[in-house]
């Protein structure tokens, strides 16, 4: 064979070796038991599955040895990886070839060694068995080093075949990233080690993606990226496809947590700079911190997944994990389980109401529904807590029903008491998607005798923007059905006014956010008029939320505000205490 010849032949091989993915990963259980295994045959104290790479014999798995690899020249392993076959060296003393290796020196005797081949052909080492006294092998160990051997080959096989490796960037996958933790943690405990995920896209991106350029494309920005991360890897670490667009690896043995993060920027940048899809989708990076073995590698993930999603508050950010985030995550999805339960657990849930004062007068002339949690183990739950989170779930449904029935039970119970006030709910954007949300209403309204015109339907405008023919047809039959309609939190959508106009609402609450700061800063005054102005030349009653003292209410009334809420006239109160605070403010104003 001619010298090019055999250079290519080589190359093949350290390629097929190198797609294998096993070089310089973490010891493994799977591999170490046939290592056990072929020592206890051989009663030897030594034995190993050697890779051939280019410069060196690295070790997968060893038994009775200290060093991972040593020098490809000096190894008899590398000989049985050209050769293909067994090699066995009945005393390294006699074979000029290793009387002087490093083997040799170390004492070595006895050499058995049998090729670890793929099936197209390409050795990629050895699993070798050695000891300190000369010896034969017999007919029968010669044909269990050989068994052994395939073993080997069919664990490596069913390794990349098999649920390890995946099929699209051809890195190892999920699992193998948590069973190389977990072996690294078995061999390393109590070491500091940094995890690194990497996730392209956000859910709408993708689902953009996919939708105008197919699944094809995603594939090629998942193959691009598995190329640009294996440019930036060294060769002696691996990194792992662990979702669809997400990748992970681990920060050299010993680095310094802000050093590299500000490496991690440095290659980030310059790695979207390049990328083909850098203006279509959002790139973040979360770095995890551990200890190995004091978390499991399913939370090491967790925890790199969680700090990808906090860096999403910039393009292509970075974020360390934080145990403090990660526990509001925690509650957060905790709070959601349980309640679900609330709905069939008295006095967890209630209504309180806010009243809603007409500036010009004083006077209450409503009051806003407003729900409240009372968890059996937590407490007073935040209403800015949870109601963000269940409105991203189903049980926001069961929630805006809940609310329905239990306000215009208490706006009946209100009315056949002597007191007639107008009540506002509020209903998120998914509830506006729901067919017969108009029809219910009525049917609660008639069973509970209570007229349409006491009941106003609040959205906020960011909801209103969420424009589906569903949501248009729902907010049209509920104004045909003589529901008011407000726009809530006005100002805070980045929305289109022409959008806007064309909706049936008849009302707009300017967000809290604009009122807070009119009273020293005269931007926000001018703001404020500006918007009073505009909402009214577009036809729209403004009510102004989050007013504290009278000082603002003022202002505001001078503005041309018709109505006004905030704890400056009366904070959220259970039915009984409104009603008593409406008749006290009455015999006042009388």
């Amino acid at each position: 064979m001619d010298e090019q010849s055999a250079h290519d032949l080589e190359e093949a091989r350290l390629g097929a070796l190198h797609h294998l993915c096993l070089l310089d990963t973490p010891a493994s259980e799977s591999f170490d038991r046939i290592t056990r295994l072929a020592a206890q045959i051989f009663d030897l104290p030594i034995a190993a599955i050697s890779l051939t790479d280019r410069d060196r014999q690295w070790f997968k798995s060893r038994i009775g040895v200290e060093h991972d690899h040593i020098a490809r020249d000096q190894a008899p392993c590398a000989e049985v990886a050209e050769r293909q076959d067994v090699l066995i060296l009945s005393d390294l003393a006699l074979c000029p070839a290793y009387a002087e290796s490093r083997l040799a020196r170390d004492g070595i005797r006895f050499y058995a060694g049998a090729p670890l081949v793929t099936r197209d052909g390409h050795g990629l080492g050895a699993l070798c068995v050695l000891g300190t006294v000369p010896r034969v092998v017999s007919a029968a160990e010669r044909a269990a080093l050989r068994d052994l051997a395939a073993m080997v080959m069919a664990q490596i096989e069913l390794q990349h075949a098999y649920g390890r490796v995946d099929p699209v960037s051809g890195f190892p996958n999920r699992n193998q990233f948590l069973e190389d933790l977990a072996d690294l943690a078995r061999d390393r405990p109590g070491a500091s080690r940094i995890a690194v995920l990497i996730d392209l896209a956000r859910h709408d991106e993708l689902s953009a993606l996919s939708r105008v350029m197919g699944a094809g494309r995603l594939d090629e920005m998942v193959r691009e990226a598995a190329q640009a991360l294996r440019a930036r890897m060294p060769a002696d670490r691996a990194a792992y496809h662990v979702a669809a667009t997400q990748f992970a690896f681990l920060a050299p043995d010993g680095a310094a947590l802000d050093d590299y993060v500000g490496l991690l920027k440095t290659h980030f940048l310059d790695a979207r700079a390049r990328s083909s899809v850098r203006f279509l989708t959002t790139v973040s990076i979360g770095v995890m911190p551990f200890t190995l073995g004091a978390i499991t590698p399913e939370d090491v993930l967790r925890g790199g997944h969680s700090a990808a999603q906090d860096a999403r508050t910039g393009d292509g950010a970075i974020n360390i994990f934080s145990a403090a985030a990660d526990g509001r995550h925690h509650r957060r999805l905790a709070l959601i389980e349980s309640f679900g339960s609330a709905f069939d657990s008295p006095g967890e849930l209630r209504l309180v109401y806010q009243p809603r004062i007409a500036l010009a007068t004083g006077a209450c002339v409503g009051a806003e529904a407003l729900l409240r949690w009372h968890h059996p183990a937590h407490g007073e739950v935040p209403p800015a807590e949870f109601i963000p989170a269940v409105e991203r779930t189903s049980l926001i449904a069961r929630t805006t029903d809940w609310v329905m029935r239990a306000a215009v039970a208490q706006v009946g119970a209100w009315r056949r008491a002597g007191l007639v006030l107008p009540v506002s709910l509020n209903i998120s954007a998914a509830n506006l998607d729901e067919p017969d949300l108009p029809h219910r209403l009525e049917r609660c309204l008639r069973a509970h005798d209570v007229p349409v015109e006491l009941i106003e339907i609040e959205l906020t405008e960011s909801a209103l923007m969420a424009e589906t023919a569903q949501s248009t047809a729902c907010l049209a039959a509920l104004a045909a059905a003589g529901f008011r309609i407000a726009i809530d939190d006005f100002g805070t959508g980045y929305s289109s006014l022409a959008y806007l106009q064309r909706l049936p609402a008849r009302i707009v609450k300017i967000d809290r956010a604009f009122v807070a700061d009119i009273e020293t800063r005269e931007a926000d005054r001018r703001l404020i008029r500006s918007m009073i102005r505009l909402a009214q030349d577009l036809g729209y009653e403004v009510v102004a939320e989050g007013i504290e003292t009278m000082a603002v209410a003022a202002f505001l009334r001078e503005q041309g505000c018709e109505q006004g809420q905030g704890y400056v006239f009366g904070r959220p109160m259970a039915p009984d205490a409104l009603r008593a605070w409406i008749e006290a403010e009455r015999r006042a104003a009388a």
